[in-house]
């Protein structure tokens, strides 16, 4: 069977798996994944998994899965993520080296501090939808630069299949439609968006319909013939500079060919005797997981009843995203204090919790050595997440995104191509949130060249040098908070990797002082929740999780996707 007949096949077999497979309840214990001894793959999306499967079969690695994983859902699930936006991929190869590719999105050479400042005040439309929404694309260089230093296959061998079934098209699912038709509007300002995207009577297609994007496939067949270099120095660039200029954007040809993926120094710290590596700034889920995790070491949280732990949740996310407003940005840019990830300093924050009722938070911490302790030697300098892991001993966790969904809603004419709309990561202006209510300070302000800080959480957990998870999420700023709460569900829970990702979560990010929680937690927690004083909000659900763990007793890699969405995780 050929590729396209592969994909044609799973895509005609999609909606009657995704209806036997994804459990729709988060308390209900999913069925036991078998074990698996020779590679793992956990996507949102099950061509995604069947991308990154197809790859490992054909000789290649952990890094090639996920690459294949990464390019095949910027086709079934680009409202998330695709060649057009940002990511950042934390890989540890079977010799032990671990690696953070930093392909963040770059603010191009014209932007300056007040870009969406109309009037005096922030016009956060400007940041969101069109032509100064997008910052410079990563997502392909970092896809590059991981495979030519750790992968065994080309580009061209994954992105071809994801061309095949771009042009064929695949039904769109739930999620999909439920995010299409929330866009649309949007989608139809945009003549070369609204023609991929909506019917021809202007009314997005739904869920089971088909979708080819036959410009987007042409886009992939030209980079694996001829390079990055189509996209970021050739007719690509060529394109995204003509419709700049003709629609009041600022990105250049040349802000494409200026851009520069990083190998940024990966973020090591304790927990309980593990080792957890997240990625470093301009991520700030690295950082306020580690600080966060270093909050709770400070209590016993196996011993503790349901509610008082999951009160103590919330108070420390609301110390570390207070931390987070004011410090966090740039590090080629801004000073990021260490001291943000020291024990001592954690263990300070901890003795600011009452564990009889919530209290308020009233500005960021001050870390140790803030000014002088700084990370600035890291190689001086709605979203995905995926996971893949191999026998030979290589881990890749990968988070990616356009932002929000369908980005900047902007497709490049004659591209296929989306772009993203990472400028509203920027504080356009100090204190007015953006898309998902955070809000900054002075360290991530908009500036040329700069990177917006991303809450994007890849991270791996190893105990006595061994990788034992790999764990990360989507859904802005809950990434941090879902990353934090599978970590704790499986090394202080004892939960198997199913049901630390399944289980109901909550999320408090400092302002708004709003404690979110999933209306599938048990009743008594919510009401005591607000008995302690949580100003509590119900949601049906905060984010989408992805994780592989492997067994060291057995041998044996655990994937598992989350059961809020479709999604599938596989191995053999």
């Amino acid at each position: 069977m050929n590729r396209l007949s592969y994909f044609l096949l799973l895509a005609a077999i999609l909606p009657s798996w995704l209806t036997a497979q994804s459990p729709t309840d988060p308390q209900e214990s999913p069925e036991e994944t078998p074990a698996l001894t020779h590679f793992a793959a956990a996507t949102v999306h099950p061509l995604a998994t069947a991308a990154a499967i197809a790859a490992f079969e054909k000789g290649g690695n952990a890094i090639d899965a996920a690459v294949a994983a990464a390019v095949t859902l910027g086709v079934v699930d680009g409202h998330n993520s695709g060649i057009g936006g940002g990511c950042f991929i934390l890989i540890r190869t079977a010799d032990g080296t671990v690696t953070a590719i930093d392909g963040r999105e770059m603010a191009p050479a014209a932007a300056t501090r007040d870009m969406f400042l109309r009037d005096g005040k922030a016009d956060t439309s400007l940041s969101q939808t069109g032509a100064l929404a997008s910052g410079v694309p990563g997502s392909l260089a970092a896809w590059e630069h991981a495979l030519k230093n750790h992968g065994k296959l080309t580009l061209a061998d994954l992105l071809l299949p994801a061309a095949d079934l771009a042009e064929a098209g695949s039904p769109i699912d739930e999620v999909f439609a439920r995010k299409l038709a929330a866009a649309s509007s949007n989608l139809a300002k945009f003549p070369e968006s609204a023609a991929v995207f909506l019917k021809s009577d202007g009314t997005p297609f739904t869920e089971g319909e088909t979708v080819a994007q036959k410009d987007l496939a042409a886009s992939y067949r030209a980079i694996a013939e001829h390079g990055s270099d189509w996209f970021y120095g050739g007719p690509f660039a060529e394109s995204v500079d003509t419709w700049m200029k003709a629609n009041g954007g600022i990105m250049t040809r040349d802000d494409l060919r200026n851009y520069v993926v990083k190998e940024r120094q990966p973020l090591i710290t304790h927990y309980r005797g593990y080792e957890i590596v997240g990625f470093p700034p301009p991520s700030s889920g690295g950082v306020h997981v580690a600080q966060m995790l270093n909050i709770l070491e400070n209590f016993d949280l196996k011993k503790m009843e349901p509610l008082p732990r999951t009160h103590l949740l919330a108070e420390t996310m609301k110390l570390a995203f207070a931390d987070r407003a004011f410090w966090l940005g740039d590090p080629d840019f801004a000073p990021v204090p260490r001291g943000l990830i020291d024990a001592d300093y954690g263990a300070s924050l901890a003795e600011k919790i009452d564990l009889s009722k919530a209290t308020t938070v009233p500005g960021h911490g001050s870390p140790p050595d803030a000014e002088t302790d700084v990370f600035d030697d890291f190689d001086r300098k709605h979203t995905q997440h995926l996971c893949t892991a191999d026998a030979e001993g290589n881990w890749v966790s990968m988070t990616s995104t356009i932002n929000t969904g369908f980005g900047s809603k902007v497709v490049v004419p004659g591209t296929g191509i989306l772009l993203n709309n990472e400028m509203d990561d920027f504080s356009a202006q100090p204190g007015v949130p953006n898309a998902f209510k955070l809000v900054g300070a002075e360290a991530n302000a908009i500036e040329p060249g700069k990177r917006p800080l991303s809450s994007m959480s890849p991270t791996l957990v190893l105990a006595e040098g061994r990788v034992i998870m790999a764990v990360g999420a989507a859904g802005g700023p809950t990434i941090i908070t879902q990353t934090l709460q599978a970590i704790v569900n499986h090394l202080d829970l004892d939960q198997e990797v199913e049901n630390a990702i399944g289980a109901p979560r909550i999320h408090h990010q400092w302002s708004p002082d709003v404690l979110r929680v999933e209306k599938a937690m048990a009743p008594q927690i919510i009401e005591g929740l607000k008995s302690l004083g949580h100003d509590v909000a119900p949601t049906t659900g905060l984010g989408v999780s992805q994780a592989i763990t492997f067994d060291p007793k057995t041998v044996s890699f655990h994937p598992a996707h989350d059961p809020r969405a479709p999604g599938s995780a596989e191995g053999n």
